[in-house]
């Protein structure tokens, strides 16, 4: 059998594996959330910085399934992430001369919303345990929750669960290709390869957190061997509309914008005596849903326009019959190509309800927030909530190496319907595109006049403006529009893919 059948082969056999250690990381806050916090309970188990226990649970699957020649191969880096490392030792190739590449997913979710998910799909699926009962699923509703499914007749390979689709089915595609690397490596699979894989903690706190502390605290100084050719993200590229399992070379940058408006505070009988943040900040996100809505932001042909969506608020008063002292609200701001953060501070800074609010006597503070909440190893991050955006171009050899190891190990086992595939299904030919949403890509790019990592010309980083990064794709199971909703899921067919794609993609970059 050629290596393209190998990995296929062993893709195809280790999916009911990869189905496994999906479902128990999904389930495992199931055992922290219900329990007070003296018999060891947290609330949080599974969220940004409460990853621990589902982390050290794949650290011993790893070893377990043989995912790592040593155990030694696997740990936690200071900032918290799962770091495993594989390459073929008897390949003959020096250390520093191998071809660097880096596996990202990041080990976090969002809040899993049980009682929701219970009573809007009447108590048949469950965030952390699953499908618990399918005489009870309405496919109506579910179908209603989430932007794409498949037919009926094809529900038997869905895996329901808190994230599914974001991302740790993308985790567990890193692990199985991992194992299929080391199983195939007499075979030429990691010639010439040294494959450096994350599971990066806080992402969805802090997209990119992860990488930024490899960016800013392992790679400086490092020898070539620790630095990058290629990052794969594993998180989801579907769409509900062009397709699943897209391979995905680029994506806007993101920033958080904190509005304060100050007022003074008095009783509600006499507002007059007060100055009301709530009112004053009101007019303030009105005028700029207005102005997003009506003016909009910069367009790229490739990554989109930007975007702006109030996003948090938090109002400090004495009471409900009373005049505020503080209303504080957050933007999130989608950054395209041509915008920055300080253009995107500035649109803010514009607006005429925050000129009124001034002008009336209250206080406006505009600024970015940081974040310095602590991971699971009590790493602070410390990093303004500034995420920028990047893009690989579609001729670089990563992403044409990336087409080809999709045609060799993942085209020849889709059977299209007469006329081609729609809406969310997966697709016989590669589908080359970006995310809409954010990814721990974000976390890579750096100021192409930092001088801090050596990096050799050889590895064929991109510049993009004033900023410059390894070259970077993703492909993973899942649908972006159903992240983050009731009912998430992935179809373990796009997780059997992503695998093989993962495992074949090394020795395809190789030998470009």
């Amino acid at each position: 059998m050629s290596l393209d059948e190998r990995v296929a082969e062993l893709a195809a056999r280790y999916r009911p594996l990869a189905v496994e250690i999906l479902q128990e990381a999904v389930r495992i806050p199931a055992d922290q959330v219900d329990l007070p916090d003296d018999r060891g309970g947290d609330t949080q188990a599974g969220l940004s910085n409460h990853e621990r226990p589902r982390l050290e649970m794949l650290r011993d699957r790893i070893i377990e399934i043989g995912a790592v020649r040593r155990p030694d191969d696997v740990g936690f880096d200071e900032f918290g992430n799962l770091v495993w490392v594989v390459q073929d030792e008897d390949d003959g190739v020096a250390l520093d001369d191998k071809k660097v590449i880096y596996l990202d997913g990041h080990s976090d979710t969002v809040q899993a919303l049980r009682d929701q998910w219970r009573t809007k799909l009447n108590g048949a699926v469950d965030p952390y345990d699953g499908l618990v009962d399918a005489a009870r699923l309405d496919r109506s509703a579910l179908r209603a929750e989430l932007g794409y499914l498949p037919p009926d007749d094809e529900w038997e390979h869905l895996v329901f669960g808190r994230g599914t689709a974001d991302q740790l089915a993308g985790v567990i595609s890193q692990i199985v290709a991992s194992k299929i690397l080391l199983e195939l490596a007499p075979e030429g699979a990691l010639r010439g390869v040294l494959i450096r894989s994350y599971a990066t903690v806080a992402e969805e706190d802090n997209d990119g957190g992860g990488p930024r502390y490899v960016v800013s605290k392992v790679l400086p100084g490092s020898a070539p061997n620790l630095i990058p050719d290629v990052v794969i993200f594993t998180e989801g590229t579907g769409d509900n509309q062009k397709g699943a399992l897209g391979i995905y070379r680029g994506q806007r940058g993101r920033m958080q914008i904190q509005v304060t408006v100050t007022g003074r505070s008095c009783h509600g009988s006499m507002p007059h005596l007060g100055l009301n943040p709530l009112e004053y900040g009101s007019s303030i996100l009105a005028e700029a849903a207005r102005q997003a809505a009506t003016v909009g932001f910069a367009q790229h042909d490739f990554l989109g326009a930007g975007t702006r969506t109030a996003s948090w608020a938090v109002l400090d008063t004495p009471s409900d019959c009373a005049v505020p002292e503080r209303f504080t609200f957050r933007f999130d701001r989608r950054l395209t190509v041509g915008e920055t953060p300080e253009i995107a501070v500035a649109e803010v800074e514009q607006l005429d309800a925050i000129r009124a609010a001034r002008d009336a006597g209250l206080t406006v503070d505009i600024d970015v927030p940081v974040y310095e909440l602590p991971t699971i190893t009590g790493y602070i991050p410390g990093n303004a909530q500034i995420y920028p955006g990047w893009v690989t171009p579609e001729d670089h050899p990563a992403i044409t190496a990336a087409v080809d190891a999709y045609r060799r190990v993942v085209s020849p086992y889709i059977d299209e319907p007469e006329g081609g595939a729609t809406a969310g299904a997966r697709r016989r030919e590669p589908r080359v595109d970006r995310w809409v949403f954010s990814t721990d890509g974000v976390g890579f790019p750096i100021p192409a006049d930092d001088d801090s990592i050596t990096v050799p010309s050889s590895k064929d980083w991109v510049t993009s403006g004033t900023m410059t990064h390894p070259a970077m794709f993703g492909i993973g199971a899942g649908v972006e529009q159903n992240t983050h909703r009731i009912g998430e899921n992935i179809d373990q067919r796009e997780l059997e893919h992503a695998i093989a794609v993962l495992a074949r993609f090394p020795s395809v970059f190789v030998a470009r």
